[in-house]
């Protein structure tokens, strides 16, 4: 079941709306104002966890490596 993102031009409130299918014919209204004037948002499909021995990426978030193990050698950043 498809989730999609909307906002509504009336009172600009954003807004998740469960769809039942892909062809599905419910028409969402704002939870907040009822309107079905409603613009579609582009979502971006949030990302699992990235591992924290990629290249590029640390546990602590920084996107280089630190100087000292453990993190210099690609295990877990004990820096959080």
């Amino acid at each position: 079941m498809p989730i999609y993102e909307y906002k509504c031009q009336s009172c600009e409130q954003v807004f998740e709306f469960l769809a039942h299918s892909f062809n599905n014919s419910e028409a969402p209204k704002c939870p907040n104002c009822g309107s079905h004037s409603l613009d579609r948002l582009l979502s971006i499909p949030r990302l699992l966890k990235e591992r924290a021995n990629a290249p590029g990426s640390t546990c602590c978030g920084r996107t280089e490596r630190c100087e000292t193990p453990p993190c210099s050698t690609g295990e877990r950043c004990r820096r959080t």
